[in-house]
């Protein structure tokens, strides 16, 4: 994933990159100029680092609303020559998200603007699938003939359609299309919807993935060293085979492949003993950390977190002192599954993990999780950090439940400000414990609550606040 340009936390623009509910509170505040160039900013060049995990869109497209913003920006970005040169869906695609949070808001140029970039566009498939959910029966079929014209009358285009097909996301459209009488519609649809049933039947038939192991040992780890040769790692689920052929009298050979074996066959061999909890499996893991190869230091790394059992929570607290990545990972364990005696090595290890980085590293999910798991109260300056800091807006939703669990203040603070958020879960914590009191919190609750695009968790917590006041009143 590209690592987008992130302004500083303290302006408009870093505020609205990050998703923070100050972000919309600052842009209402600010000159409307201001708050639309720093909103189109961020739509077009879309500031997460993982938009798998991270929202954005219903967040900017709320604020559009309260800004009563044009989407001429939009339009332009989409319509530029560019679109057909760069076809990463990361250039487009949250533009055409917001669109379509804008278009169940009953916006009707986000809604023709989603239309036209479903004809003409490179990234037509998200449209589409946008429009699935918003556009009604008619608006859909006046697209049937522009989005199959993208497929010529070839065996190669019959074969783009049919992949078209059976990998969209939202299949209304497709649905509709194979209804109309038109042969040059219908027909195309109903035969490329056939030929890609029959295309997943035959993946779902055909054996895949190369090689498969014998029914021994010793061919287990022979196929997990030929798949990294190939440049494939199957650690994993060669550990998983070594678990369905292994006897107690086959322990010494896969002791020895942990200890010296090739690299695959070692990788396979640490994460089996790891998960079986073979009581010399930790002092094979500390030396294979040590190991020249990367694949193997990355592979006992991993095949320690995986262990299940009290060993490794006792072997962490000895580890968590380390400077290296078997330190790093024994602190997340602990945050994870320790005790309230490892509330000072994991908070030592939070404190180090932002010292040493940015806050948005891999590392601090677990050890925020932790403090808050464990209630360390004197976290608190360390979490407000993370929850201001982070581009990530993931992290920032982990601190809030962290700090809404460890800061007295977090009710008047930060939780105000977190029903505003761009993650759902964030708001869902701020619905919770929100303080009343104030009169934003009290109105944010009754429009969230009337918002027919909130989600059905958030609306719940809403109403645990909402309706007992309601009923007293």
């Amino acid at each position: 994933m590209f690592d987008p340009f992130i302004a500083p936390s303290g302006t408009l623009l870093g505020l609205l990159q990050r998703g923070r509910g100050d972000g919309t509170l600052h842009a209402l505040a600010a000159s409307r100029t201001e708050a639309l160039a720093a909103l189109n900013t961020c739509v077009l060049g879309d500031p997460r680092q993982d938009w798998q995990v991270e929202n954005r869109s219903l967040y900017y497209a709320r604020l559009y609303i309260d800004l009563d913003g044009g989407l001429q920006e939009i339009e332009r970005h989409l319509a530029d020559p560019e679109d057909h040169l760069d076809t990463d869906d990361s250039r487009t695609g949250l533009a055409l998200a917001v669109l379509g949070h804008l278009a169940s808001y009953g916006r009707g140029d986000a809604l023709a603007l989603l239309r036209q970039y479903a004809a003409t566009g490179a990234n037509w498939a998200w449209a589409l699938d946008e429009l699935a959910l918003r556009d009604d029966d008619a608006g859909l079929r006046s697209l049937a003939l522009p989005v199959l014209a993208r497929f010529a009358d070839t065996p190669e285009g019959a074969a783009g359609l049919a992949a078209a097909v059976r990998d969209a996301f939202e299949p209304r459209p497709w649905r509709l299309w194979a209804d109309d009488p038109r042969a040059a519609v219908g027909a195309r649809i109903r035969t490329a919807t056939e030929r890609g049933s029959f295309d997943r039947w035959q993946r779902q038939m055909s054996p895949g993935g190369g090689p498969r192991p014998g029914w021994s040992v010793q061919a287990v780890l022979d196929w997990a060293q030929q798949a990294l040769e190939r440049g494939k790692a199957l650690h994993v689920p060669a550990a998983r085979c070594l678990a369905a052929v292994a006897g107690t009298e086959d322990r010494p050979a896969i002791v020895t492949a942990a200890r010296s074996g090739p690299e695959g066959a070692r990788c396979a061999a640490l994460h089996y003993l790891a998960e079986a909890e073979d009581p010399a499996v930790l002092d094979l893991i500390d030396a294979a950390v040590a190991d020249p190869s990367r694949t193997v230091a990355e592979a006992a790394v991993a095949a320690f977190e995986r262990m299940p059992g009290e060993a490794a929570v006792e072997r962490a607290r000895r580890w968590a002192h380390r400077p290296d990545a078997l330190g790093v990972s024994a602190a997340g364990i602990l945050a994870r599954r320790g005790g309230p005696a490892d509330a000072p090595l994991v908070l030592g290890a939070l404190r180090e993990a932002v010292r040493a980085g940015r806050p948005d590293t891999l590392r601090l999910g677990p050890l925020v999780d932790g403090a808050g798991r464990l209630g360390i109260t004197c976290a608190g300056p360390v979490l407000r950090h993370v929850y201001r800091e982070t581009p990530s807006s993931h992290l920032r939703g982990r601190a809030a439940r962290a700090l809404a669990a460890t800061d007295p203040s977090f009710a008047t603070g930060f939780a105000v400000e977190c029903l505003w958020d761009c993650e759902e879960t964030t708001r869902e914590i701020a619905a919770l414990h929100a303080e009343t009191g104030d009169v934003r919190v009290a109105e944010r609750l009754r429009r969230l609550a009337a918002d027919p695009a909130e989600e059905a968790e958030v609306q719940t917590a809403v109403r645990s606040r909402i309706e007992p006041e309601a009923t007293g009143v």
